[in-house]
């Protein structure tokens, strides 16, 4: 028999979770307060993420869900209006920086439309590697991992994994060269 799980489990182990459960809107709704708080430089970085390192940079306005799902290395660099929705662990590696308005979303919808209809969702995780540079606009979708060295297009929707030392761009993201690295 299995035991009961929270949709917060269930959310955290990539499975189906209902996003309107109370204890995920008060986490939520913390996060938001804390949002304001950083946003208008009120507020510490390590109040609410997961773990960060030494020298990190995250320009306002800066939006997430949790926040406590968001792991950064050292000297990070996040742009103006980068958006996480880190239902699931988003990993960035060290030296890696990031331009405006990029989004990084593990959130995810079945494709079953009745579970849809069910309000279900679940997420993937998202690791980005050490020094990579993710252009303005980008956009990684649930699931990908980037890996060291990449160089992700400005504009780009990022589908799948990219390589070390690999640029991509377009919709979907395409390898356009490899770096010697």
């Amino acid at each position: 028999m299995m035991a009961h799980r929270s949709e917060k489990q269930k959310m955290l182990a990539g499975d189906l979770y209902i996003a309107s459960d109370p204890e995920l809107q008060q986490d939520m709704a913390q996060c938001a307060e804390w949002l304001v708080r950083y946003n208008n430089r009120k507020g510490s970085l390590t109040e609410q993420l997961g773990d960060i390192g030494e020298n990190v940079c995250i320009r306002p306005l800066f939006h997430c869900d949790y926040g406590y799902n968001i792991f950064l290395g050292d000297n990070i660099f996040l742009n103006f209006n980068c958006i996480i929705l880190d239902v699931m662990p988003v990993r960035i590696g060290s030296g890696t920086q990031i331009g405006p308005g990029v989004q990084i979303l593990t959130a995810d919808h079945p494709r079953d439309p009745e579970l849809r209809q069910k309000m279900l969702e679940f997420g993937q995780s998202i690791t980005i590697g050490k020094n990579v540079w993710i252009g303005g606009g980008a956009i990684i979708l649930p699931g990908v991992m980037i890996e060291d060295n990449a160089i992700i297009g400005a504009g780009s929707v990022v589908t799948h994994n990219v390589p070390s030392g690999v640029t991509v761009a377009g919709n979907p993201a395409r390898p356009l060269r490899r770096i010697a690295t």
